[in-house]
This record gives C-alpha cells, sequence and structure tokens, in this order.
C-alpha cells in the first residue's frame, strides 16, 4: 500500500494514521490480548474505555486471532476491519448448523477471465505471474482511452478467439511512476474514472462472449464491474486466499466471481484460483 495511486500509506502504525482524522482518542489492544483469547480482549476494550479511549485497532497475524475478535465483537455496534475479520465474525450470526453448508455453490459453467485494475504490488505480481506463464494478455492504456480510442472494442476482439480456449486477462495494472505520469497528465480522479469505466464495460462485453467465471483485481474494479453486471446480491463460497472467497451472483443464471482487494492474494492467485472453483 505505500506506493497506492490513490491511497498512499507512509506510517504502517494504524493507530498515528487514525488519530490524525478523528478527535476521538485511539488506543491499541496489542497481539498479546488478541493471543489471549475473547475474553482478554474485552478485559483490553474495558481498560481502553475506562482511559478515554473512544476507538480501538486491533493487533491480528492469524485466522485464530480473527476467530477470537469476532466473538469478542459480537456486541459491539460499529465494527470496521479488513475482509478477513469476516471469519470471526459469521459465526455470530448464523446457525451452526449451517456452517458447514456454507461453502457450497452452484455449479457454474462457461468460459473465464481476469479483469485487473489495481496497480498494488501484489496484484502487479499476479499480472506479470499469469503473462509469464502464458495467459493471453490486453492492457488497457489509459492515455488510448483519452484520445478517444474505442479501446474496449479492441480487446473484446482480441478476446473473442482466445476466450475458448481458456482463460484471457484484460489489465490496466502499471507501475507507480506509470500511473503517476498519467495522473499528472489526466487528473487523478479522470484517469481513475476513464479506467474503471473501460473495466465495467469490458466485464460486460466479456460475459456476452460467454465468460461466466470471472476474477476481478482492485477494489474500485470491483465495485464497477458488479455496478455495469447489474449485480445486486452474492452467495459466498470456497477461500481461495485469507479473505477472498469465490462468490456467485443470485440469479437464475448465475455469474461465479471472484472479487480481491488488490493487495490480496498470493503471486499465482489468477492460476490457482480456478481449481477452487470446481
Amino acid at each position: 500500500m505505500r506506493n497506492h495511486p490513490l491511497t498512499p500509506m507512509a506510517d504502517s502504525n494504524l493507530v498515528r494514521v487514525l488519530q490524525r482524522q478523528t478527535r476521538r482518542k485511539v488506543g491499541l489492544v496489542t497481539h498479546d490480548a488478541v493471543a489471549g483469547g475473547p475474553d482478554a480482549i474485552l478485559e483490553r476494550f474495558s481498560a481502553l474505555q475506562q482511559q478515554g479511549f473512544e476507538i480501538a485497532i486491533v493487533d491480528a497475524t492469524s485466522n485464530q486471532d480473527l476467530s477470537y475478535l469476532g466473538a469478542a465483537c459480537a456486541n459491539l455496534r460499529l465494527v470496521t476491519a479488513g475482509s478477513g475479520l469476516a471469519l470471526g465474525l459469521a459465526p455470530n450470526f448464523r446457525p451452526a448448523a449451517a456452517q458447514a453448508a456454507a461453502s457450497a455453490l452452484p455449479e457454474v459453467g462457461g468460459l473465464r477471465a481476469v479483469i485487473a485494475g489495481s496497480c498494488s504490488t501484489a496484484t502487479q505480481g499476479q499480472v506479470a505471474f499469469a503473462l509469464e506463464r502464458g495467459v493471453p494478455g490486453f492492457r488497457v492504456d489509459p492515455g488510448r482511452l483519452a484520445a478517444g480510442e474505442d479501446v474496449v472494442k479492441g480487446a473484446l476482439d482480441w478476446a473473442a478467439p482466445l476466450l475458448p480456449r481458456g482463460p484471457v486477462l484484460v489489465y490496466a495494472t502499471a507501475a507507480p511512476e506509470a500511473v503517476k505520469a498519467i495522473q499528472a497528465r489526466l487528473g487523478v480522479e479522470q484517469a481513475g474514472q476513464l479506467v474503471e469505466n473501460a473495466l465495467a464495460a469490458g466485464a460486460r462485453g466479456l460475459v456476452r462472449l460467454g465468460a461466466r467465471q470471472l476474477i476481478v483485481a482492485g477494489g474500485e474494479t470491483s465495485g464497477a464491474v458488479v455496478s455495469a453486471l447489474g449485480i445486486t446480491g452474492l452467495r459466498i463460497g470456497p477461500q481461495i486466499d485469507p479473505g477472498v472467497p469465490w462468490t456467485t451472483s443470485l440469479d437464475d443464471a448465475p455469474l461465479a466471481l471472484a472479487l480481491k482487494s488488490g493487495n490480496f492474494g498470493t503471486r499465482d492467485f489468477f492460476l490457482k484460483s480456478w481449481a477452487v472453483l470446481r
């Protein structure tokens, strides 16, 4: 996240980062308290409240930590976190009998495509890994979009004969220097909007070409794609990597979607995801 084009992160201390944004006092629940389990976390919450803290940042390094934290947060009015915390929160809201079948998804056939808009370090590595291993790739160039070229049509014309042979990759992912250069030329907001609109239109086109299994990399990109496809609800399925599951849309003819934040997932994420869906 240090060089993220929209939200660069130069300070790794989240207590300091959040304290600069609020008048409320921000405290920390350290990992030793989290490792002690839900009761120890609740004791730390209580101690912070008694000291005048109204917001708590909580350390976590494992799924077990997230499970403890989820149990401790069961009665809190507001919790905000990365998607990994859902691992711990979910048991608070569903009966135990339902948990075993929670990852079952309806079978979704069709062709496969990856759409990558994030310029994070992780997504750059995932794009490079896929291209190195022979996944066909089409780069969406913001400069060509700004010049009025129909880049989306070019991408779809390129993808049409390739999709029946295997997954294709349509990406706008670029190194930080390239992103800064195009932002300086077009403006941060316009550059981002051009790319997201193009990738969203590309997703619609890929679905029309028969793609029913989509991996989407980037938070803003995922939102744009879901909106463009008219998806209003998702069924959560098996985990690919921490915080990133397969999902299916709640439609009569569902799509399979893996929607990931830019910095989530291992380097081989785009390739290994298909095996998880089977």
